[in-house]
This record gives C-alpha cells, sequence and structure tokens, in this order.
C-alpha cells in the first residue's frame, strides 16, 4: 500500500503505508524519544516488511513467527542492501515486536534477539587533530551571533561529544555560567551529564547570557519567541535542526564532513589519549559495551596507519 504526504516546494511523496491490523501509527506515536529521522526509517521499514509479509499470506503481526523473521532478514540480505542497512531494519523490528508485546497485541515477541547477519562493518570516519583545529579556530568568542552558535555547535559536537539530537535538544535552563558540565536528553530519553570543554564553557555563556546590549537585542530577535525554551535556534527563530546543522558543519569543513563524524573522533581522540574504555562509554551514553569497542578498532587502524607512514621498515 502507498500513502501521500506533503513534500518540498509543494510538491507529494508516495511512502509505504501498512494495512490498519499493523498499526503501524501508533507504534511511531510511541518512538517519543527517536529523532524525526529515525521516526521516518522505522515506518518505512515496518511498512515495507508488512507488506512482504502480505505476500507470504500473514495478514497481522500476530500471524508472524521467528522462522518468518529470519526469512525476511535472509530476503533482504540476498537483495544486495548493505549490511549497515539491514542491521537497521532489524533493529527497527526488534523495537515493533517489542512495543506490540508491551501492549498486549502479541503473546510472544518473534524478534527477540533477531539480528542481521555479520558483516565486516564500515569504520567511522575519524577527523585529524589538525582538520579538527582548523574546523574550531582558537577558541575565541565572536562577535557576530551567528558565528558564535555555529562554534558553539561544533565545540558542543566535538568537545563533548554530542549526538545532533541531544545538542538539538538543548533547553536554556540546562546551563548555568560558571558549569563545567552540561546535562542531555540521549537515547531512550536517559539524562547524563557531560563535561564540557573550555570553549564551550565560553561560548555557552556568552550566548546564553549576552555579551551586551546591542547583542542581546540581536540574539532575541532571533528567537522571535517561536521557542524560547530552546538555546540554539536558527535564524528564523526556531530550534535548531538536523539540517541546520549539516549546513552549518558544510560552511567550516574542508571536506563533506557529517556531524556524527565529529562525536566518532571525540571517543577516538580520547581513546588515543589513554581514556578508559568504560569512561569513554559513560560519556557518549551507550548501554552497551560492545556499541563502544568499534572506537578501540579505529584506534587499531590510525596507530597502523602512522606505523605505516611513518616507519622506514613498515
Amino acid at each position: 500500500m502507498l500513502a501521500i504526504r506533503p513534500g518540498p516546494l509543494g510538491t507529494v511523496v508516495l511512502v509505504a503505508a501498512a494495512p490498519p491490523s499493523w498499526r503501524v501509527p501508533e507504534f511511531i506515536l510511541s518512538l517519543t524519544a527517536a529523532s524525526e529521522s529515525t521516526r521516518r526509517a522505522y515506518r518505512t521499514d515496518v511498512c515495507q516488511f508488512s507488506e512482504w509479509a502480505s505476500r507470504a499470506g500473514l495478514d497481522a503481526p500476530s500471524d508472524v513467527d521467528r522462522r518468518r523473521l529470519r526469512r525476511y532478514i535472509a530476503f533482504l540480505s540476498v537483495r544486495g542492501l548493505t549490511q549497515r542497512s539491514v542491521a537497521r531494519k532489524a533493529s527497527a523490528l526488534r523495537r515493533y515486536f517489542g512495543w506490540l508485546v508491551r501492549d498486549g497485541a502479541v503473546e510472544v515477541d518473534p524478534a527477540l534477539g533477531l539480528a542481521a547477519p555479520a558483516g565486516s562493518g564500515r569504520l567511522p570516519r575519524v577527523l585529524g587533530a589538525a582538520e579538527v583545529s582548523e574546523m574550531l579556530g582558537d577558541g575565541a568568542v565572536p562577535p557576530d551571533p551567528t558565528e558564535m552558535r555555529d562554534r558553539l555547535v561544533l565545540e558542543l559536537l566535538y568537545g563533548s561529544g554530542l549526538r545532533v539530537a541531544e545538542l538539538c535538544g538543548l533547553d536554556r535552563d540546562t546551563f548555568r555560567s560558571g558549569n563545567t558540565h552540561i546535562g542531555v536528553i540521549g537515547k531512550g530519553a536517559k539524562p547524563r551529564r557531560v563535561p564540557l570543554s573550555e570553549p564551550s564553557v565560553a561560548l555557552l555563556a556568552a550566548w546564553r547570557d549576552g555579551g551586551s546590549d546591542e547583542f542581546d537585542a540581536q540574539r532575541l530577535r532571533q528567537r522571535a519567541d517561536r521557542d524560547p525554551m530552546a538555546l540554539l535556534v536558527n535564524l528564523r527563530g526556531n530550534r535548531l535542526g538536523t539540517r541546520d546543522v549539516q549546513r552549518i558543519l558544510d560552511h567550516y569543513a574542508d571536506t563533506p564532513t557529517h556531524p556524527h563524524a565529529l562525536r566518532h573522533t571525540y571517543a577516538t581522540h580520547l581513546l588515543d589519549g589513554g581514556a578508559d574504555l568504560r569512561v569513554v562509554q559513560e560519556l557518549l551514553g551507550h548501554q552497551r559495551l560492545a556499541t563502544t569497542q568499534i572506537y578501540t578498532r579505529v584506534s587499531r587502524e590510525r596507530l597502523r596507519e602512522v606505523y605505516e607512514s611513518a616507519h622506514p621498515r613498515a
């Protein structure tokens, strides 16, 4: 089934839709802590599965068993999807069926322990120290409010390893002048406190409290009372969004860089500097240590690159 939703500039977009028995809209509404992009992806993933299941004669989620789910994952792999894409779809189905069990719609969770086939995986991009320094500048507080906000965004992504959703979700009352930590709401609506870099502390104080009457007036005009709780806003006065963050990075980065690369770089540089893996796990807000261990592999790869480029007998 297909549904129509509004697209940019007055266009329309066809998206997958599931029969009412699959209760996809209710599931999406339950994802209160997920970003908009995650909700869109999960909606597509569950609707695609419901379409495949319908062709197999399964009319509702209660008809699905573990064997069918594993067959679907195998089907996705045969179609040539990347291991990363298959893993995300498996994650969506685990989340979906877990919600159905909690809601009482199905008695047994057929997706419990469902996993995508193991693959080599792709190492996250890590920026070099010189590249980071060039992007962040000298850490001084710029007088222009837009540049001040941009520098603050970059400092929080790299200096504190925030996810983009955590950054955009910051409210004004999460920071007080003189604080060296900031509270964020991570995945699963789990709060944590992360340390701030020295430039972040200075930028946050200047941005939140205003450096002068002239600056304060300009900042308030930007805010336009559209979201008075938001710490970071765009030029239209709305809370900063994912696309705003990407545009900021596009402006300051010499090469195409995804905002999440700064979080990868934060974790890798901590490990390169001797930080304990458990500490890095806590700073990143990872629930499982295995999620953090990818960065140990990144560090080993970086060490190998340095060895091969610098040692005469490498």
